[in-house]
Order: C-alpha cells, then sequence, then structure tokens
C-alpha cells in the first residue's frame, strides 16, 4: 500500500509529532509513504475569499500525486474536506475542470480525476482494518477513557467526504477500541473544537474549547484524543494559554490518534514525539496493561 503524503501548511511548522507518530504507525503496518516537494497550500484559507484561486490550489496538489500514479493521504481534516471538495466539483464540471486545467497547464500538469483522497483515520478503519491493527497490539491500554474528538470537516458534507455516518460516527471509537482504550460517551463530542475562531474572536472561541473540554471531562474522560492539527493545537496549545488567563481548569491533555496507536504498538514514546505536545502526556504510559 502506496500513498503520497500529503501534511498541509500547519502540520511540519507546529504538530511536526503528528507526522511522527504517523511515519512511524504506518511503517509498521506497511505502507509507504511518499513524500512529493512541491505540494502547495491546499486551498482552504481562499476558499471564502477566491473559489477558483482555492479550486486550482487543490488540483494542482491532486495532479502532482496523479502524475505519480498514487493516491493522497491526508492527516489533516481542513485539507482533507478541501481536497475531496476539489475532486467531487472537478467531476461534476468538465467546463469548471477545463479551465482548472488551462492552469496547471502552464506547469505542465494534468488533472485527470484518477487520484482518491483519503484521511489517516479512514486508511486505518476501511483500508487496513480493525482485525490487522489488532495484530500489531503488543502493549494494550487498560482502564484508559478517551474522549474522541472527530472536528468538522471529515463528517460534512457527507455524501462528498464519504467518511462516516455525519449524525452518529463510530470509526473514531472503533479505533480507541483497537488500542485497548475506552471510548467515553460525550454529548458534545461533535461540536466544533473552536479553532475557526481564534484570532478572530477569541473569547468565543476559547468558550468552546472550554465547553468541549468541561464535557468530555464531566463523562470521565483521562484524555481526549484528534486526528486534525487544527484541533490538537486548539485542545493542546490553547488549552494550556487558557489555563494560564484562568479560563479552564479541566486540565484535560490531548494526544494525537496515532500517538496514542503507536504506544498500544509498542513504539518508543520518543519515536511518536511525546515530548513535543504543550501538555504533558507521558502519564498515558501509566495505563498500558503489565
Amino acid at each position: 500500500m502506496k500513498f503520497a503524503l500529503f501534511l498541509g501548511c500547519n502540520i511540519p511548522a507546529r504538530v511536526p509529532h503528528y507526522e511522527r507518530a504517523t511515519r512511524a504507525v504506518l511503517s509498521r503496518l506497511g505502507v509507504e509513504l511518499v513524500s512529493i516537494q512541491r505540494f502547495n497550500c491546499c486551498g482552504y484559507p481562499m476558499r471564502n475569499l477566491d473559489q477558483q484561486t482555492a479550486l486550482i490550489s487543490s488540483a494542482r496538489n491532486l495532479a502532482l500525486a496523479e502524475r505519480q500514479g498514487l493516491d493522497l493521504l491526508t492527516l489533516c481534516q481542513c485539507c482533507f474536506g478541501t481536497l475531496k471538495k476539489a475532486a467531487h466539483l472537478l467531476a461534476g464540471d468538465d467546463r469548471r475542470k477545463a479551465t482548472v486545467n488551462a492552469f496547471l497547464a502552464k506547469r505542465s500538469l494534468m488533472y485527470e480525476g484518477k487520484t482518491q483522497v483519503t484521511h489517516l483515520l479512514s486508511l486505518l478503519h476501511k483500508q487496513i482494518g480493525e482485525q490487522a491493527l489488532k495484530k500489531t497490539i503488543a502493549a494494550p491500554f487498560n482502564d484508559l477513557r478517551i474522549a474522541a474528538h472527530y472536528g468538522c470537516h471529515a463528517l460534512r458534507p457527507s455524501d462528498v467526504m464519504q467518511f462516516d455516518d455525519p449524525v452518529a460516527p463510530r470509526i473514531f471509537e472503533d479505533l480507541v477500541s483497537v488500542t485497548g482504550a475506552r471510548s467515553v460517551e460525550w454529548s458534545q463530542r461533535l461540536e466544533c473544537c473552536g479553532a475557526p475562531l481564534l484570532g478572530i474572536n477569541d473569547d468565543l472561541s476559547m468558550q468552546l474549547t472550554a465547553g468541549k473540554l468541561e464535557n468530555a471531562k464531566a463523562a470521565g474522560a483521562d484524555y481526549l484524543s484528534t486526528a486534525c492539527p487544527w484541533c490538537q493545537i486548539q485542545f493542546d496549545d490553547v488549552q494550556n494559554r487558557m489555563e494560564i488567563e484562568g479560563r479552564s481548569g479541566a486540565d484535560l491533555p490531548s494526544i494525537l490518534y496515532p500517538q496514542l496507536l503507536g504506544l498500544a504498538m509498542g513504539i518508543p514514546a520518543r519515536t511518536l514525539g511525546l515530548s513535543g505536545n504543550e501538555k504533558d502526556i507521558r502519564g498515558v504510559k501509566a495505563f498500558i496493561a503489565q
């Protein structure tokens, strides 16, 4: 199994441990990741300012992967949603695709629609599968309670994303279960983390974050788990800032899912980049069954 790995902008700059943990886990699973150095921004920041520029930006990435005959793997839900939507729009509109390809031709590229876009959680759940994952578990967790946070962009619009049931998803909970941990039921699990509002309305952004943290903590979670850099930054870096400013006392650390899975596989914490998290998550190792 081989994919072009699309990291987007935030992971290399702000959450490099997400890439480290993902590479370590997928290497154990025999998944080959190809780095394409010429990838650009997915187009997400431009989507509400200039839709055509955003579409061309997405299409260029898709065309680069397509030229190498590879499907594209994303770790960021914003990137996943943007690239999936671009592929959907181009598949249903020959005129739009011709316009985009006219721009791509200036860089000796063409997009034909052969490249599929998948998110890390989909790869693990649908293509590798729970049973195959369970065979790799060497150090399962015991009595660890996880609040699985889905994020927004992977679930909606569901007919385009084709990720999971947008109202009652189970992929993340299934993947948490693979590690031996138990998912808690919490009423705000599908609510926005607040990240899109940061820098625009910090008070409201942090209110949303604090509400989710308090809800997950009240449900009995020991840790929160994410699979998106934006959400991870909000629940890690921003939560730390909120604690300093007296905006939250939940103290609920967030662990990236490949870090959680990697520990259950027996991969060393250093390899998974646990020290890269703003809030200390090393205590999660105490839940590994002896």
